[in-house]
């Protein structure tokens, strides 16, 4: 750390000392000072020259991305793939070096996790498993009464308890080596709007497992990292849309009492745009995962948004529940299935 930041920051002390006369105030300020004075200094990334790192979900989207860059760096990477046969593993294969290896991985599956860990520990560097990065998930949509436990139970089990099998299985390694612990999260954790529901509680989850975990990994020097990326539906394929038809089919007859194809294929409508939206580059949210692998010293958080989901987050967390309630219950979407649910009702 140079002097000069040092003598500044003495200066400030002092001078805090002579102008309030109270020690007590010139001392509280020494903690920000510290803070403030570590973000000058420039810390030397890690060496990627013999450290491994595992990536669930890596057939497409973040995880395929974030494979074939980790593997140029020089990261000796193990790319779990859900079909280690498929177009996205058979990509990498042809496109990386042979420091990368597919292995077969369903994280809901506890003898895969176990095969993993089994070739993972037979093929590791001289410097071990650096991280383990929790990629895996999927997504799905609609209204609470659309769905049945079945399909919570499926998205818990890749996205929260897949996260969380895969991180008990390999904590050895990695604080063997004093590594990093990465987790998938989304601002779905602080934007909980309709039809999310059955990807919002598991990313809630994840935000809470991370947090807990990040915690008692800090007595190993294991630093743990959370990303929470925005809407990149249109980077990473993990939205799928059903037709009005196939959604209806699925419906028990009481919903069908209550919603009608129309407010179907007005979901239908608002989930096709958010998939349409702007095309963003994947590569924002695998930085944000590489330097959480890389940096000495990775933020427990990694929020990859435009300005406009920045500002909603924001109104989600220090808002009022009513107002943020008026919110969501304002914009046109909604008001059009009022008065669709309206006239369902009365007829």
């Amino acid at each position: 750390m140079s002097g000069a930041v040092w003598m500044c920051a003495v200066f400030l002390l002092l001078g805090a000392l002579y102008l309030f006369g109270s020690v007590g105030f010139a001392v509280c300020l020494i903690p920000p000072l510290v803070w403030i004075v570590s973000l000058t200094q420039p810390a030397a990334p890690v060496n990627c020259k013999g450290r491994a790192v595992l990536i669930t979900g890596c057939d497409s989207g973040f995880g395929h991305v974030l494979a074939k860059q980790l593997d140029g760096l020089g990261f000796r990477v193990f790319a779990g793939c859900l079909s280690p046969d498929g177009p996205g593993a058979q990509s990498l294969k042809s496109e990386c070096s042979s420091q990368l290896s597919i292995l077969k991985l369903n994280v809901t599956l506890d003898e895969d996790v176990e095969k993993a860990k089994e070739f993972v520990e037979a093929n590791l560097p001289g410097e071990g498993l650096w991280g383990l990065v929790n990629n895996a998930g999927i997504f799905g949509w609609g209204e609470v009464e659309w769905n049945n436990i079945k399909v919570y139970q499926r998205h818990a089990d890749v996205n929260l308890w897949g996260s969380i099998r895969m991180t008990l299985s390999f904590i050895p390694l990695v604080r063997q080596c004093k590594g990093r612990f990465i987790f998938l999260s989304s601002t779905s954790a602080y934007i909980h709007t309709p039809a999310c529901s059955t990807y919002v509680i598991t990313k809630c989850g994840i935000e809470a497992f991370s947090d807990c975990f990040r915690l008692e990994m800090k007595k190993f020097g294991v630093k743990v990292s959370v990303i929470e990326p925005g809407n990149y539906t249109s980077a990473t394929n993990i939205l799928k849309v059903q037709t009005t038809e196939e959604v209806w089919n699925e419906l028990s007859d009481p919903v069908k009492r209550v919603y009608s194809k129309e407010y179907i294929q007005l979901l239908i409508d608002k989930v096709q745009n958010i998939m349409s939206s702007k095309s963003r580059n994947p590569t924002d949210v695998t930085n944000a995962i590489m330097e959480a692998l890389i940096s000495s010293n990775p933020k427990a958080r990694y929020l990859v948004v435009s300005m406009a989901e920045r500002v909603i987050i924001f109104m989600c967390v220090h808002f009022p529940t009513w107002f943020t309630d008026a919110f969501f219950c304002s914009r046109r979407a909604y008001c059009k299935q009022n008065v669709l649910i309206a006239s369902q009702i009365n007829n």
